[in-house]
């Protein structure tokens, strides 16, 4: 699903978006000017500004009413909610639950993206809740290139959360028609159940032709840390860049677990494949 504002608009800031204060920023939030709240949102988030004021100007934003598309969608909403999931204020986490019924899909991919990053389990109920219907009703929008719901945001922040109480309601996406939706669920089973078919299904993902869909499995695989398929990541036709973030994901799994300065053989061996790449 579109990710309006990303990392690749982070990427570019200019001398001019670092000179905006901080003041001004949440000032725009309530600026006349549309452009300038949206900006104004996005801005907090790149720069994290985890302050007080920010937050409550941002939780005031997802409820702006002005800032409309054509079609009915919320650009500032989405982008307040992005930049609340970056700041990590768990006052956020109400408002937040209450964006899973926005009428704007996007609004509640960024809100189920934000709940995963804020990792607080009040949001549990509300997300199985988006689930409700299962494969049937789990259908593209008519005439819309996006799913009744943002399936693979809620299915990734469930497996986060490690709500075990949600298994039934997830499992039967591992089935889901879209390959995303289904390595979304592919990998929050494997969160959720810690049994490795899950994780083999997403390495048998990386042999895929379309490369699109194996940067997704590689950022799955990154994700849950699984280290039965280094090898597979390190070979996998993509990026090198993208293999090594996905590595470093099932590298710093490995040193999670590990209570003393040792290394274990396993991490050494995850090591010396992101070196193969370098």
């Amino acid at each position: 699903m579109p990710d309006f504002g990303s990392e690749s608009t982070e990427n570019n800031t200019t001398q001019e978006e670092e000179s905006l204060t901080i003041e001004q920023a949440i000032a725009n939030l309530c600026h006349e000017e549309l452009g300038r709240r949206y900006y104004a949102a996005w801005w907090l988030g790149r720069f994290r500004v985890n302050e007080p004021a920010a937050v409550d100007a941002l939780i005031l934003a997802l409820k702006d009413e002005s800032d409309r598309t054509e079609e009915g969608g919320y650009p500032l909403r989405r982008n307040a909610a992005r930049a609340l999931g970056k700041l990590g204020d768990r006052r956020a986490v109400s408002a937040l639950i209450e964006c899973l019924d926005c009428a704007d899909v996007y609004v509640r991919e960024a809100a189920a993206q934000s709940l995963e990053q804020l990792g607080d389990e009040r949001c549990i109920p509300a997300l199985i809740k988006l689930l409700a219907g299962g494969l049937e009703v789990a259908q593209f929008v008519q005439g819309k290139p996006y799913l009744v719901q943002p399936y693979d945001a809620i299915l990734e922040a469930l497996g986060s959360l490690k709500a075990t109480v949600a298994i039934p309601f997830v499992q039967p996406f591992v089935e889901h028609f879209v390959p995303k939706v289904k390595y979304a669920a592919l990998r929050a089973m494997y969160q959720l159940t810690g049994e490795q078919g899950y994780g083999e299904q997403l390495i048998e993902a990386l042999k895929g032709k379309d490369l699109t869909l194996r940067r997704t499995a590689l950022m799955d695989l990154g994700a849950i840390g699984y280290l039965p398929g280094a090898k597979a990541i390190a070979q996998t036709l993509a990026e090198n860049s993208l293999k090594l973030i996905a590595l470093k994901g099932v590298l710093e799994h490995q040193l999670s677990d590990t209570y003393d300065l040792i290394l274990s053989e396993s991490a050494i061996e995850v090591m010396e494949l992101m070196d193969s790449l370098l």
